[in-house]
């Protein structure tokens, strides 16, 4: 409770009173507040160690609407990170995280991209904390986007859309390859769909994605037959679209989605066939045959567009012939 009056006060004054004058400010005031008890009433005890902390930043994540898979992945980066640096967050500095993710990717020869994602999920806590006035400023201010490479993913060819479609010998493989070369949903929104959610008429159906948002999608002709077909030859009463093809038939899960499409894969000889590969192929065609960037951006349920446009690779052969056209 001390600490927090103490930072508050720094807080306020800090408009006009230099660090150097801030840290005397603090050292004077917790001097004085030392002298004293302080009790406060009609409320519950400030919690202040780092795991309480920890716990109620989660909490609030949870309410924003994070999903359980992102908390488990904030709460294990922070948490590695307190064992690692070994101080309250009342005496952590920029030097310390820097030291940190340093030594995190001497040591585990991790990627930019991986030390990116850690610097985003400390700069999360730390506002976190700086907004809630447990700390008076974010040390991962200092902390900038690490530059990462851009690698042009690959995206699935006609071809080879083709080729996974001839190595499907199960009427349920190749109805889930179509629906998710032909809406672009997540592997996590395919395995929650019910048989209740498809609308064969209008060829569409809702998906709920990331934090319980709700959006439709669409789905081709050839995706409604295989759909319809496959639902057909079902004599199980699971709600499930996608169900084992072994007994009891239970609701297909990620896992099972993500083999399933490998060993088809293997079979077509394709290179790294996955869930996430018909998504980005999707958008890529969506932009190169000139849909607007804003309706890819829904289609797919992206909140910041800059996240779309990471999706959609502009086909080279496209640009060969806009230059031929355009300039020479």
């Amino acid at each position: 409770m001390k600490d927090k009056i103490i930072t508050q006060v720094q807080k306020s004054m800090s408009k006009v009173l230099d660090k150097e004058q801030l840290q005397a400010l603090r050292s004077v005031l917790t001097e004085t507040f030392n002298k004293f008890e302080i009790v406060e009433t009609n409320k519950h005890d400030i919690k202040q160690t780092n795991e309480e902390l920890l716990e109620s930043f989660l909490s609030s994540k949870r309410i924003e609407g994070c999903s359980e898979k992102s908390l488990k992945y904030y709460e294990s980066t922070i948490s590695k990170m307190f064992s690692q640096v070994g101080k309250s967050l009342g005496e952590l500095d920029t030097g310390d995280l820097r030291f940190y993710l340093s030594e995190y990717q001497r040591v585990r020869k991790s990627g930019k991209v991986t030390i990116d994602n850690m610097r985003r999920i400390f700069s999360s806590f730390f506002n976190w904390l700086e907004d809630e006035d447990y700390i008076l400023k974010s040390p991962v201010r200092r902390i900038h986007k690490i530059k990462t490479d851009k690698i042009i993913k690959e995206t699935l060819s006609d071809e080879g859309l083709e080729l996974l479609r001839d190595s499907c010998s199960e009427i349920r493989d190749l109805a889930m390859v179509d629906i998710l070369a032909s809406t672009g949903m997540r592997v996590g929104e395919l395995v929650g769909l019910n048989r209740e959610d498809i609308n064969f008429y209008e060829r569409e159906c809702v998906v709920f994605g990331k934090g319980g948002s709700e959006r439709v999608v669409y789905f081709d002709a050839r995706t409604k037959i295989h759909l319809i077909n496959y639902l057909d030859g079902r004599n199980d009463d699971n709600p499930a679209l996608f169900v084992s093809l072994a007994l009891p038939h239970e609701r297909l899960l990620i896992g099972g989605v993500e083999t399933r499409l490998r060993g088809l894969g293997k079979k077509a000889d394709l290179q790294k066939v996955h869930p996430h590969k018909f998504r980005r192929t999707l958008a890529t065609r969506a932009i190169d045959k000139g849909m607007p960037i804003e309706q890819v951006q829904h289609l797919l349920g992206h909140v910041k567009i800059d996240t779309t446009m990471h999706y959609a690779m502009v086909n080279q052969l496209n640009v060969k012939n806009s230059h031929r056209k355009y300039i020479g």
